[in-house]
């Protein structure tokens, strides 16, 4: 269902990248020879690359080991509630890490994965900025400000109908995904877009679902994504570029959801 609007949007996003940010330089040569010369050097796996390869496949596993096991055993087996209650995402996340500092590179110098001077060397402030914005949606959702938010408006707008609905949760989702991690935004819209489309007896199906795509889009500013505030946090791009480029891709992607998403869903028959 999502194929067609992410095709869509993909092209979209190129041409306004390259319009908005042309770029200063149009070819450069001896790139090919230079990857290839690269890869050459590189050689076989390290034994660094290998342990941080088993410590990704292991916090890989270890997240998904509950879903897994929910599928095997179901939801109400004591086995799940075992797994689940002590695989926490984020325990699970820093044992992961905590590997990459277990895990040998040459045992006979005590030499490891990862050193602490490698840690200091992080961009922790990326990490934390990113961090913030999934702590400021979950305030959002647990202290009810969401909820007041979404209520509020739609009483001031006098939502009755599922375009207008549609529309309020694209445009909710958006502006909320650019203020907290699009992780987080799907969570605190979806729970207010539900009980507004029920309260104005529309099928909840297309607006909750548009508000889920539109929790992707935060283009704007660096904590929305961990890729936003990568590239921010490298310096080689400014607060208003991102800004100027992420508004048109906002607009793009809720033009397209708006429109794309109630003919894909009327298509293949869902939401009726």
């Amino acid at each position: 269902m999502a194929a067609p609007i992410c095709l869509l949007m993909f092209v979209a996003l190129a041409f306004i990248v390259i319009r908005l940010n042309k770029p200063e330089i149009q070819r450069i040569d001896g790139v090919a020879d230079y990857v290839a010369e690269q890869r050459a050097e590189m050689g076989n796996l390290s034994r660094a690359e290998k342990n941080t390869l088993i410590a990704f496949s292991v916090t890989v596993f270890l997240w998904v080991l509950p879903g897994i096991v929910a599928l095997v055993a179901g939801n109400d087996s004591d086995v799940y509630t075992w797994i689940s209650d002590r695989l926490d995402e984020g325990m699970v996340a820093v044992f992961g890490a905590a590997l990459l500092y277990l895990l040998p590179t040459d045992w006979a110098q005590r030499e490891f994965t990862l050193r602490w001077k490698d840690a200091t060397e992080i961009d922790w402030g990326t990490i934390v900025l990113f961090g913030s914005g999934i702590i400021f949606g979950a305030l959002l959702a647990s202290t009810g400000l969401a909820e007041t938010i979404g209520t509020s408006v739609d009483g001031a707008l006098g939502l009755s109908s599922i375009v207008p609905i549609t529309i309020f949760a694209v445009i909710l989702a958006i502006v909320v995904s650019e203020t907290t991690s699009n992780t987080a935004s799907a969570a605190v819209v979806v729970p207010i877009i539900i009980p507004v489309a029920i309260a104005a007896g529309v099928n909840p199906f297309v607006p909750a679902l548009a508000a889920t795509f539109a929790a992707s889009f935060g283009f704007m500013l660096p904590v929305s994504t961990p890729q936003n505030a990568i590239v921010y946090g490298s310096g080689a791009v400014r607060i208003t570029t991102m800004i100027r480029t992420g508004i048109s891709f906002d607009i793009i992607g809720a033009i397209l959801i708006i429109i794309g998403l109630p003919l894909m869903i009327s298509l293949i028959g869902l939401g009726t």
